[in-house]
């Protein structure tokens, strides 16, 4: 049924939602933003599923908005590039507000949208030697679709720290900022996660269902005014010609206009 994405659940309940386009780093495109969606319905709807662990394929957890996307992105209209970022918005609201826990196992790198989805998840367990980034600004745009539920993660005064200049940093600092729980070794990353998966499976799921959605609740729940504010901030820096000349100077493989 998918393609860009795998869905299995064990005899346990235990259901591992796989990003599946190693080759390309994991990037989303619009196909993998729809089918995580349709794949967050069914696992919200299974009342079979327990907890979900959410993977990645290959070297890299994901590496952000794909490429080609970006390319379509360029020509597209204020409205396309509004509905493309509300398809985005819509996936990641499916995920935050999952009614199973959600577990990330962060096995590799992460920018941009990768960092958004690490911040949709209830606990993320990473591995050391592993560059993560909100690069946006390179290129001229900003991490605007992501930024409520990063903000959420993180905290305004940790996102300052990160959000506005697109340099790298380590895991080390990934734990430090609430994105990663903790980080183990590689050899680790398994039993760390069947650690978090375990308990799960000894509480009432509906119990647990209704907590999540009071600690939603209670720690304020992102807006659809927040949404909307974001989207319209994308669109508007989409049409900043600082996009245009650090998007073609990226193909290009050059320095942008603003790189000393």
């Amino acid at each position: 049924m998918f393609e860009t994405i795998t869905l299995k659940t064990d005899d346990r309940g235990v259901a591992t939602l796989t990003l599946a386009r190693a080759e390309k780093h994991n990037a989303m495109n619009a196909q993998m933003i729809n089918e995580l969606t349709v794949a967050a319905a069914q696992i919200a709807a299974d009342a079979a599923i327990r907890v979900v662990v959410l993977a990645a394929e290959g070297r890299s957890f994901c590496a952000g908005g794909d490429l080609g996307w970006m390319k379509d992105q360029m020509a597209a209209t204020a409205d396309q590039r509004a509905a493309g970022a509300r398809e985005l918005a819509t996936m990641l609201g499916a995920l935050n507000t999952l009614p199973k826990p959600l577990i990330g196992r962060v096995q590799g790198q992460a920018f941009g949208g990768g960092i958004g989805m690490m911040s949709v998840c209830d606990i993320a367990i990473g591995v050391p030697d592993t560059k993560f980034g909100l690069t946006e600004t390179r290129l001229g745009l900003i991490p605007a679709t992501i930024s409520p539920y990063v903000i959420k993660r993180m905290g305004e005064p940790m996102a300052r720290r990160v959000m506005m200049s697109a340099r790298l940093f380590d895991s080390a600092e990934a734990q430090t900022l609430g994105l990663l729980a903790r980080v183990v070794a590689v050899d680790a990353l398994d039993d760390a996660i069947e650690a978090e998966i375990k308990p799960y499976l000894g509480v009432a799921p509906r119990a647990v269902e209704k907590t999540k959605r009071l600690i939603r609740g209670q720690g304020g729940e992102i807006s659809q005014a927040q949404i909307d504010a974001s989207i319209a901030a994308l669109v508007e820096a989409w049409e900043d010609s600082e996009a245009s000349d650090g998007i073609n100077a990226f193909f290009a493989k050059e320095k942008a206009p603003w790189a000393q």
